[in-house]
């Protein structure tokens, strides 16, 4: 992969945060098995297990319903909420006792958040190289600048969410966002994320060096771009080819 990027020179490295900086799924997680815990007691390992991944994975497409205005971000949640505990319980999650799971999760989510930890070790080289980074996310900027605050990631300040160009990725605009806030070509700025299409292939499109984070090892088979299975590969990328 590396030999297939030494024409270019790395100015910056831009990250989308969900899953790539901070734990979102295991902090989802634990929020969803913290204010479950009496009204799903009944669970065994593995319903616990399927409850909280029908959640995660939103099969039916909620947030990008969102993403597309079609739902409020609260919407969303609670779709998805009500999506995964329709296998486990018999009353549906609505109205009032909608209002207080959702108020639950809000008030228990952020005390979760929690960065990656190859992500502290990955910025302190780049600090110390001097390459400039930011994040580029698919939610509004103050959610996620309270983010990466409680994650303790104040150090990441070059932020763009999609209220600043009111576009999503994969839209160009918003990745381009990133790369005027850090002050480098395009053309030579990674955008690392963990969605292949989204992510890597949106980022190509709009003119950066779009790489997967494939965390998992999943190794899609029509993923034909750049593919990283850890933070630390960024920094092998930025030092062979600076």
């Amino acid at each position: 992969m590396v030999s297939e990027l030494t024409a270019h020179s790395i100015q910056g490295v831009l990250f989308d945060i969900d899953d790539t900086l901070v734990d979102l799924e295991t902090a989802m997680g634990r929020t969803l098995h913290h204010i479950g815990a009496e009204t799903l007691a009944h669970l065994t390992e593995a319903e616990w297990a399927e409850y909280k991944s029908l959640y995660t994975r939103d099969p039916h497409g909620y947030y990008d319903q969102f993403l597309a205005g079609e739902l409020s971000f609260t919407e969303q949640r609670i779709h998805r909420a009500r999506h995964a505990q329709a296998e486990f319980l018999s009353e549906p999650l609505e109205g009032a006792s909608a209002a207080r799971w959702n108020k639950a999760y809000e008030a228990t989510l952020p005390l979760h958040f929690e960065p990656y930890e190859d992500v502290v070790p990955v910025l302190d080289e780049l600090d110390r190289l001097g390459i400039p980074y930011g994040a580029v996310s698919n939610n509004v900027h103050d959610y996620q600048r309270a983010k990466l605050d409680k994650a303790g990631l104040h150090r990441v300040a070059a932020l763009v969410g999609i209220d600043a160009v009111g576009v999503a990725k994969p839209n160009a605009a918003i990745y381009l966002e990133g790369a005027r806030l850090l002050g480098t070509d395009p053309a030579n700025t990674l955008y690392v994320g963990d969605n292949p299409v989204v992510d890597a292939q949106g980022a190509d499109a709009a003119g950066l060096i779009g790489i997967w984070l494939d965390r998992r090892g999943r190794q899609d088979e029509g993923f034909s771009g750049h593919r990283i299975t850890s933070l630390t590969d960024v920094l092998r990328i930025v030092q062979e080819i600076r």
